[in-house]
């Protein structure tokens, strides 16, 4: 069961550094805009905005990352934390944001948050 939690935090921190590519370097190519569905002007103007999103992902992935190297109780402690919050903040942006959210991101989340509770 424990292999099964790495895996999934491992996956959910793999996501988020990805997000973190998408928001901070490629919003204003074909990947990122693909992803908001943003026109060339739009996704120029929300760049900022888009760029700051994507720190806060890789905050959340390197949390995820410490929690998988730190040593008990401590990492268990920082994976819980960090996948409640990307389960918080899936919940959030699929409820006020597009319902695909609660697919890519709270889901996810939401399972390696069980598997991890789980390995207690």
């Amino acid at each position: 069961m424990e292999t099964t939690a790495n895996v999934l935090v491992g996956l959910v921190a793999a996501l988020h550094a990805y997000i973190l590519v998408l928001e901070m370097f490629l919003w204003e190519k074909k990947p990122g805009r693909k992803l908001s569905g943003f026109d060339e002007a739009t996704a120029r103007a929300t760049a900022p905005l888009a760029a700051n999103q994507g720190l806060y992902n890789g905050f959340l992935a390197a949390g995820l990352v410490w929690g998988l190297i730190a040593g008990n109780p401590t990492g268990f402690r920082v994976q819980v934390f960090f996948l409640a919050c990307v389960l918080v903040a899936g919940l959030y942006g699929g409820l006020t944001t597009n319902r695909r959210i609660l697919v890519a991101q709270a889901l996810p989340a939401a399972l390696a948050l069980a598997a991890v509770l789980g390995t207690r």
